[in-house]
């Protein structure tokens, strides 16, 4: 939050942006782990920072969470996200259900979860069961991955870093699904999420130029 304010002040932006600084660091509290101080507070400097420093036609290039976890990570060696962190009971589908799902039809990104989920669930039932003949108790085990659920509800819809036109979120969302199922489940990176989101993220620029639409603004209704 202190450092929302200096780059508001820095920028003369509102102050209410704040809330946006707020959400930034639950999904920083939640994702990322680090034993060192000093890691996670660089962590969330270089998230705030990098949605004022790291823009393109007034968009963020780089989900903010996201990028501050990579480069802890990365920089540090004192980082990590562990995917199994949160289970897979009925209860927890439930909580980050609901709680997504309040958030996403705010923000008019409930299309992105939706394709993004349904694109990984069927390809994954494919391999699994129909391929590989495991039981489907396999299948719903791997969905119901709390950090995969964080990951669907509350990272992939920012509005601000992912592209305007719905029509050009689900070809990004297909897109995302294919190469995460392809790299956790031949390459067994459990992780694969927050990697892809880092890698495919300029890909909005892209996306933006070929299919138009307007921005979205927070204050107004879209």
């Amino acid at each position: 939050i202190t450092v929302q304010m200096a780059f508001c002040y820095l920028f003369k932006k509102p102050l209410s942006s704040i809330k946006s600084a707020l959400i930034t660091a639950l999904g920083l509290c939640l994702l990322l782990k680090s034993p060192s101080v000093l890691v996670s507070s660089i962590a969330a400097f270089t998230a705030i920072a990098s949605k004022f420093l790291i823009t393109y036609n007034n968009k963020h290039i780089f989900n903010p969470a996201n990028i501050g976890i990579v480069l802890a990570i990365v920089l540090s060696g004192q980082a990590w996200v562990s995917p199994g962190q949160w289970g897979s009971s009925t209860l927890l589908w439930f909580l980050i259900g609901s709680a997504g799902l309040m958030m996403v039809l705010k923000v008019g990104r409930v299309d992105t979860t939706l394709v993004f989920l349904s694109t990984l669930a069927f390809l994954t039932y494919a391999r699994d069961v129909w391929y590989l003949g495991w039981e489907v108790e396999v299948w719903l085990h791997k969905l119901s991955n709390g950090t995969l659920l964080l990951f669907a509800f509350f990272m992939i819809t920012d509005p601000r870093t992912t592209p305007n036109h719905k029509r050009a979120r689900t070809l990004w969302a297909v897109f995302l699904a294919i190469l995460l199922f392809v790299v956790s489940a031949f390459f067994y990176v459990q992780t694969a999420a927050i990697w892809l989101l880092f890698v495919i993220s300029p890909l909005t620029i892209v996306l933006d130029k070929r299919f138009k639409h307007r921005l979205y603004q927070w204050n107004v209704i879209n």
